[in-house]
């Protein structure tokens, strides 16, 4: 038996990327930044891949800065690549359950340092 799991807290490193299809559903893709232990490391970043309600709920409410908490699933995400024909992959957590942290005003706080061109001191994690 395995176990597939991924719990995380962390902040959006940008607003959701909302794709729709042609069969009602939709897909939201966005990237999250986790803090280490100690505040000289650089955080983990992860690719987040949410389907369904919680895709909406993530268009409608995520922005960059967001505080967010995570429930998913760890998969490989794999294709070729068109220019050069190599074979690509990337890691992706899809996202079971999401859950908006913080206040709303801590959301919009983190979201308005976030705009523009920011610099390493101007990222509040």
């Amino acid at each position: 038996m395995g176990v597939n799991s991924v719990t995380l807290v962390g902040r959006a490193g940008r607003d959701p990327e909302v794709r729709y299809f042609e069969s009602g559903s939709m897909v939201a893709n966005l990237t999250m930044a986790v803090n280490r232990r100690s505040r000289d490391d650089e955080p983990d970043w992860f690719n987040l891949e949410i389907w369904g309600k919680q895709a909406q709920v993530a268009a409608d409410y995520v922005k960059k800065g967001s505080l967010l908490g995570i429930i998913g699933s760890f998969k490989l995400d794999r294709w070729t690549d068109r220019a050069s024909g190599e074979e690509r992959s990337k890691p992706v957590v899809r996202v079971d359950r999401l859950e908006l942290l913080g206040s709303k005003r801590d959301n919009q706080e983190a979201a308005g340092s976030f705009s523009g061109q920011a610099s390493d001191e101007d990222i509040p994690f």
